[in-house]
C-alpha cells in the first residue's frame, strides 16, 4: 500500500530543505526520460489523482520528434492519459544545483487499465505470465559507459587518464586499471553517494577495455520492474553526476569506431514459490544435458527469439556498429559456460546464484523492453520445452554459420516477421514499435554526413 501523499511530500521536504520542485519522469519508447517539472504543492495532487500526459509525449524518436505513420499525436487529437507515480520512486536529485526531487511515472488508460505502449506496462504484462507459473525472475543489470574528454569539437573523445605525477595522457585501452579509478575517485564517490540517496543498489565499478570506458553493476533484485527502474535511473544519475563534475558520460552503444562498444548485460535467475532457484543445481560437468530442464528450455527460447528480438536490444543506428567481430559483443545466437564471446553466458557460480547472463543488448536500449523481450523468449522456451543447440565450449573459438544482423534494416525485418514477441508484448505494441524505429531509420539514413564528403567529395 502506498503512503499518504502528505507523508511522501513531508519526507521529501525533510530530506531536501528548501525543496520547491520535482521532476516527473516517463521513460519513452527508447528509454529516454521525458516528463514535467512541477511544484512541490502540485505533487500532492499527482500522488492522489495522477498526472495528465499525452501518449505522444513518449511515442517519439531519439530526437523527440513525433512519428509519421502513428495516429498518436498526429490524427487522434493528442488526448491525455493518466500517469501514476511509481510507488517508492520519489527521491532527491543530489547532483542538482538547487534542491530538486524526482519520481517515475507509468501510463494508464482512463479506466485504469495499462496503456499498451508504456514500456513499463509491457514488462508488467510479461511478468504476469511468470506469476501464472509460480515463478519470479531475479534480475541484475550491468552497464558499460564512456566518460568523454574534450566535447568542444564536433567529435567527442574518450577520456584518457593522466600518467600519475604528470599531465601526460596514458596510452592503451587501460583495461581493469586501478589508477584510472583513483584519478576519478571524487566522481565515483559522488555516483555512489547519489545512488545511495536514491535507493539504487549500485555495486562495483571497473575500468573496462576501452580507454575512458567503465562498468557499473547493479545488485540483483527479485522484482524485474524495480530492477529496470534502477537501470533507467542509473543512466540519468551517471550523466547528471558527471556533468556536475565537468565531464560528460555517454551510454551510446558504439561512440568510437576504434574502441569497444558499451553493452547492457542482464543477469537472470528464477525462483519458485518457495524461493528456490529453479535453474539449480550446478552440474559437475558443463554439458548441455547436465543443466536443469528449466534453464535449458529458457535458453532454447531466447536463442529461438533472438533474431526477432535484436531490434529491441539494438534500438538505433549507432547500436549496430557494436554488433561486429572483435568488439566484445555477441555476433551469433549461441550460448556457453564461462565464455564472454557468446550471446547467453552461464557464469561460474554456486547453486543459489546459478543464472544466465544475456549479453546482446546495448547500453542505449530501453531496459524495460529489453528485459521484457528476454523474459518473453525465456517463458516461450520453458512452456514449449525448447532445447538449445550445442553450446560453445569454454575456450572454444566462435565460428558461427548463423549470425545476428549487423544492419538496422535486417533486424527490423526479423522483428516484423517474428512469431514469438507479438504474443507477449502485444501485436499493436509491436506495430507501433516497428513504425517508430523504421521512421527513425529512414530519417537517419537520409542525412548527408561528413563521411560522405570525406570519402566522395574529392573523387566524384
Amino acid at each position: 500500500m502506498s503512503r499518504p501523499s502528505s507523508e511522501v511530500v513531508e519526507n521529501l521536504r525533510r530530506s531536501l530543505p528548501g525543496l520547491r520542485h520535482i521532476e516527473l519522469l516517463l521513460p519513452d519508447l527508447n528509454g529516454i526520460l521525458r516528463g514535467k517539472r512541477c511544484s512541490l504543492g502540485e505533487l500532492e495532487g499527482v500522488l492522489r489523482s495522477g498526472l495528465s500526459f499525452p501518449a505522444s509525449g513518449f511515442l517519439l524518436d531519439s530526437r523527440g520528434m513525433l512519428i509519421d505513420g502513428l495516429a498518436q499525436g498526429n490524427e487522434d487529437g493528442d488526448p491525455d492519459y493518466v500517469c501514476r507515480l511509481v510507488p517508492g520512486s520519489v527521491v532527491p536529485v543530489p547532483w542538482s544545483k538547487s534542491p530538486l526531487g524526482q519520481g517515475l511515472l507509468s501510463m494508464e488508460n482512463r479506466d485504469g487499465s495499462p496503456y499498451f505502449a508504456d514500456s513499463r506496462q509491457v514488462l508488467a504484462g510479461v511478468l504476469r505470465r511468470y506469476a501464472d507459473l509460480g515463478l519470479k525472475p531475479v534480475i541484475a543489470v550491468e552497464y558499460e559507459f564512456y566518460l568523454l574528454d574534450d566535447t568542444r569539437g564536433e567529435a567527442p573523445r574518450a577520456l584518457r587518464s593522466r600518467v600519475p605525477g604528470s599531465e601526460r595522457r596514458a596510452e592503451g585501452p587501460r583495461v581493469y586499471s586501478i589508477e584510472d579509478l583513483h584519478e576519478l575517485d571524487e566522481l565515483f564517490a559522488a555516483i555512489d553517494s547519489a545512488a545511495q540517496a536514491q535507493g539504487i543498489p549500485a555495486g562495483s565499478v571497473v575500468s573496462e577495455y576501452g580507454a575512458g570506458q567503465f562498468e557499473v553493476n547493479l545488485r540483483h533484485v527479485d522484482d524485474a520492474l524495480v530492477a529496470c527502474d534502477h537501470a533507467v535511473l542509473l543512466r540519468r544519475l551517471v550523466r547528471g553526476v558527471a556533468a556536475r563534475h565537468g565531464l560528460a558520460a555517454t551510454f551510446m552503444a558504439k561512440p568510437f569506431a576504434d574502441k569497444d562498444g558499451s553493452g547492457m548485460h542482464v543477469h537472470v535467475s528464477m525462483l519458485d514459490a518457495a524461493g528456490r532457484n529453479v535453474f539449480a543445481p550446478v552440474p559437475p560437468a558443463a554439458t548441455p544435458e547436465a543443466y536443469s530442464a528449466t534453464l535449458r528450455h529458457a535458453i532454447g527460447g531466447m536463442l529461438a527469439a533472438m533474431p526477432e528480438s535484436l531490434a529491441v536490444f539494438c534500438p538505433n543506428a549507432n547500436s549496430f556498429r557494436r554488433i561486429r567481430p572483435g568488439c566484445f559483443a555477441p555476433i551469433a545466437p549461441n550460448w556457453g559456460v564461462n565464455h564472454r564471446g557468446v550471446a547467453i553466458r552461464i557464469p561460474v557460480s554456486d547453486d543459489r546464484n546459478l543464472r544466465f547472463e544475456h549479453r546482446p543488448a546495448g547500453a542505449d536500449c530501453n531496459p524495460y523492453l529489453a528485459v521484457a523481450a528476454i523474459l518473453a523468449a525465456a517463458h516461450h522456451g520453458i512452456t514449449s520445452r525448447l532445447e538449445p543447440p550445442a553450446m560453445v565450449r569454454e575456450g572454444q573459438q566462435i565460428d558461427a554459420e548463423i549470425r545476428l544482423s549487423h544492419r538496422w534494416e535486417g533486424a527490423l525485418a526479423a522483428f516484423d516477421a517474428g512469431s514469438i514477441l507479438p504474443g507477449y508484448l502485444g501485436a499493436e505494441f509491436c506495430r507501433v514499435f516497428s513504425t517508430a524505429r523504421r521512421f527513425e531509420a529512414e530519417q537517419f539514413h537520409a542525412q548527408v554526413s561528413n563521411l560522405d564528403y570525406d570519402w566522395y567529395l574529392s573523387a566524384i
